[in-house]
């Protein structure tokens, strides 16, 4: 059995040298996520009927910002909708309060949804091009994040056998029980295993939005298995069918990328 270990999540405190800033281990991870996502989609604008249909390494840094903008806006107010909303009711303020914590995946992905929408609009491209663009290359941003979620010690895993090699304590819980990281388990299926999975099946040119609907199936399907191994977050419990919110909300979404692969076959 293992015991995390603890790790400071400031990388870089400047402050020792007398300038007011700190690095945290987080946001560097974000960083990574985000010159991750510029390298993949700079190769997928290469491919043929990108290249041909006009795609650009600037239409990559364009769609870079307005992500960015999408996953903050959508992730803090998908948390805010979704895990507490009567709580941020009465404490509105607390809203713009993301130093704090709190971020939604499933929010973070309607927010990037309503930003690449925008984006087709101004650009007059076809929504599901730019979403089969840029599907493959999401799921290293996801891996990068569960990093910084294993190095702050937070959304721990579920009570395991302590016999498990790699069971861990994570004194962060205030109990000290052996535990599943399901931070490792998420960073190997929703971050690596889904890219393998989407990057080989976007090498060829596929229906539109064939590769978007894989990505939803595919997240769907590994973050409903990740979150038996997820302790559930305590304010929310299981909820019907002892499932978790997070496997709920996967619900809907295997469901809408079966449609959307099934329509792209279709066209």
């Amino acid at each position: 059995m293992l015991t995390h270990p603890q790790f400071n999540p400031i990388a870089l405190d400047l402050s020792r040298i007398g300038l007011p800033l700190q690095i945290h281990w987080y946001g560097l991870t974000y960083l990574v996520a985000f010159g991750l996502f510029l390298f993949l989609a700079g190769l997928r604008v290469r491919k043929p009927w990108f290249a041909e249909a006009g795609w650009s390494r600037r239409d990559v840094e364009d769609l870079l910002f307005f992500g960015v903008v999408g996953v903050v806006l959508g992730g803090r107010l998908g948390y805010v909708l979704f895990y507490k909303p009567g709580y941020y009711a009465e404490n509105l303020l607390e809203v713009l309060a993301v130093w704090k914590g709190g971020m939604s995946f499933h929010g973070g992905l309607l927010g990037v949804v309503v930003a690449m929408a925008l984006f087709a609009r101004l650009r007059q491209r076809s929504f599901w091009q730019v979403t089969d663009l840029i599907a493959p290359c999401v799921p290293t941003g996801l891996a990068s994040g569960r990093v910084g979620n294993f190095i702050n010690g937070e959304l721990w895993g579920r009570a395991a056998d302590p016999g498990l090699p790699w069971a861990m304590v994570f004194p962060q819980s205030g109990l000290p029980i052996a535990r599943h990281p399901s931070q490792v388990y998420q960073f190997l299926l929703e971050g690596l295993l889904l890219f393998v999975l989407l990057w080989w099946y976007g090498r060829k040119q596929r229906g539109l939005g064939q590769v978007s609907g894989a990505f939803l199936v595919g997240y769907g399907v590994l973050r409903f298995v990740a979150e038996y191994y997820r302790e559930p977050d305590g304010f929310l419990g299981l909820l019907a069918l002892n499932m978790s919110m997070g496997q709920w909300l996967c619900v809907p979404m295997v469901v809408a990328g079966v449609a959307l692969w099934l329509r792209g076959r279709r066209a």
